[in-house]
Parts: structure tokens; C-alpha cells; sequence
């Protein structure tokens, strides 16, 4: 059944301006979302994803997520269009590396299948769980799906097979390699890896193209090199700052650390001034929690001995002072 057409989604919320320490606080939580609903997807499915299941996952607020999403739809749109920029990215980069239509979509396939195997979960999302989470994903996973038939149709330009292919040829070729990856995603456990399918998905595309020859070469043709030394992926919150972590990450843990980062050896008293915490004993109270749990380090002889504190990152609060460090 065709789809009704509507007006594009509307973004679910205003969001903090990114570079400041709030915003920064709410792509860190944003990512952490995001990880957790494609987490909630491969466990339950879409159907059964909840927003309680998403916060509980990413131990953040019901708040949190209703400030950064308008409900769990506009949740699994996020992540899915996350999973379609990383393979688009890696795709692209893949393709123009070559210099002719056929090893740029070898490329560009054997890169994306390796995103797959390295994220299943996403992979997943994308692919299976997509097809039941309404009209505005199905949209956008068709506008994705017309690009990729536009780069198969290039294959027109080249083609040498005997006829011309026509116009249809590209979208009959995407639609045979999309139910081959729904059917292995689909069986979860044991479907073995993705990237061992490169040979006989490109000898699909090279087949109505470029004729039975070059199909058969590219069933016997190695991996690429240069896919096994690919850049690995980017998964929201793979290298979660914040994992083990006790604590909730707000705005003036961010500010303090920011502060400490900038200004090594500061006291109580500056750190409170430069982070807009007026109050002694709440700037005395963060700052003992925060040395508690690892992040800073007092370099000062303490003030039961009338000395000022002097605090420093640890290596682990400096690592998650970068973290949130505007990009």
C-alpha cells in the first residue's frame, strides 16, 4: 500500500546549543539514548520497545528523553537515521576511492557489510525492525533506498552484457540484495558474517551490467585489502564516557570539570566562582563526590590544616572532560 504523504516530521524538542556545557551534557545523554533504544530493538523489537526500557538502559531520566525526543518513535527515527549516516558515510568515502563503477560498488558494499557484522544491533534496526516503525521511518528508508538504486544505475554507462538494461534493472538488483540481508539479519544467532556474502552480492550487480563473466569473477575475487584495515565504526556511545560510572552527568559536573581542565590546581573557592556555584557547601559537597568516585584529586594540603585545596583532573575525569569537550 502506497504511503500517505505527509509534511516532514518536525524535530521533537529544542535542544541546548552544542559547544555549550549543556549541550554537550545532552549529546552525551542524546548518544547514550540512542545506544540503548538500538540495544532495546535487538532484544524485544521495535513493537515492544518502550521508553521505560530506553531510560532504564541508558540510566538516564524519563525528563532526559522527553527533552531530547518527542515519544519512542521519534527515538527509533533518530537511531535509524544515525545507522543510515554511518553507512552512507563509509559508502561514499569507500566508492570514491576507486576509479570505475564496478570496484567502487565492491567498495562500497564490502564496507557496508562490515558495518553490519561490527554493529548487528544497528544493523538490525535498520534493515528488519525499519519496516514496522511507521510511515515517516519507511519514507526515509526509501529516500535511502533511491540513492543506492542511483548508484547501481550507473552501471548503465558501462553496461556490455548483451541488451540493454533497462531503467528497472538497478531498483530489481537493490531489491534482491535487501531480501538476502533481511533473511540473514532476521535469523539472528548463527546467520554467520555478512561480509562473506560480498562475492555473491556483487556478482548480482555485475550480472545484468556487465554480463555472466564478470559476474563469475566477482564470486572468485578476494576481499579488498584495504576493507580489512577500514576505519572502525562509530556506534552512539560505543566508547561511553560515563560506563560504571555512579553518577548522573549534569550540567555543573560538566562546568566543574571544564573549570579544573583549564585551571589545574584551583580551590574550592575559585572552582565555585568560575562555575557559577555560589554556594560553599554545595561546590565543597560536588567536589568531594567527584574525588570519590575517582575523577579529580586534591594536590592541596587540605583545609582541616588551613591550606586551600588544589585539584586536579585523574586521568579518568580528564578523559571524561574531552569527552565533553565542544567539537
Amino acid at each position: 500500500m502506497a504511503l500517505i504523504s505527509k509534511a516532514p516530521r518536525a524535530p521533537a524538542r529544542l535542544r541546548p546549543v552544542i559547544g555549550s556545557p549543556r549541550g554537550q551534557v545532552t549529546e552525551i545523554q542524546r548518544s547514550r539514548m540512542l545506544a540503548a533504544a538500538v540495544d532495546t530493538v535487538a532484544e524485544v523489537g521495535f513493537a515492544r520497545m518502550t521508553v521505560a526500557q530506553v531510560i532504564r538502559r541508558a540510566r538516564v531520566s524519563r525528563k532526559t528523553f522527553y527533552d531530547v525526543f518527542a515519544d519512542r518513535e521519534d527515538c527509533f527515527l533518530a537511531a535509524f537515521d544515525h545507522g543510515l549516516e554511518q553507512a552512507r558515510s563509509l559508502a561514499t568515502d569507500a566508492y570514491a576511492r576507486e576509479s570505475g563503477w564496478l570496484d567502487g560498488m565492491r567498495a562500497a558494499l564490502a564496507r557496508v557489510l562490515r558495518l553490519m557484522d561490527e554493529e548487528p544491533g544497528l544493523a538490525r534496526l535498520c534493515v528488519v525492525e525499519a519496516l514496522g516503525a511507521g510511515e515517516y521511518v519507511l519514507e526515509r528508508r526509501a529516500q535511502a533506498l533511491r540513492d543506492v538504486v542511483a548508484a547501481i544505475d550507473r552501471g548503465r554507462s558501462v553496461a556490455n552484457a548483451s541488451g540493454d538494461p533497462s531503467e528497472l534493472t538497478a531498483e530489481g538488483v537493490l531489491g534482491a540484495i535487501t531480501a538476502v540481508l533481511h533473511a540473514r539479519l532476521r535469523g539472528g544467532a548463527g546467520r554467520g558474517s555478512l561480509t562473506d556474502l560480498l562475492g555473491p552480492l556483487m556478482s548480482m550487480i555485475a550480472l545484468p551490467y556487465l554480463g555472466a563473466d564478470a559476474a563469475a569473477r566477482e564470486l572468485s575475487r578476494p576481499p579488498l585489502e584495504r576493507e580489512a584495515r577500514a576505519r572502525p565504526s562509530t556506534r552512539p556511545a560505543a566508547a561511553d564516557p560515563l560506563k560504571g560510572l555512579n553518577m548522573r552527568l549534569t550540567y555543573r559536573t560538566v562546568r566543574v570539570l571544564t573549570v579544573i581542565s583549564e585551571h589545574p590546581g584551583a580551590s574550592n573557592r575559585e572552582i565555585g566562582e568560575r562555575s557559577g556555584i555560589a554556594d560553599p557547601g554545595q561546590i565543597s559537597k560536588l567536589l568531594t563526590r567527584l574525588a570519590r568516585l575517582e575523577l579529580i584529586e586534591n594536590a592541596g594540603e587540605g583545609q582541616e590544616r588551613g591550606a586551600a585545596n588544589a585539584w586536579h583532573l585523574s586521568t579518568r575525569g580528564a578523559q571524561i572532560e574531552r569527552a565533553t569537550r565542544p567539537r
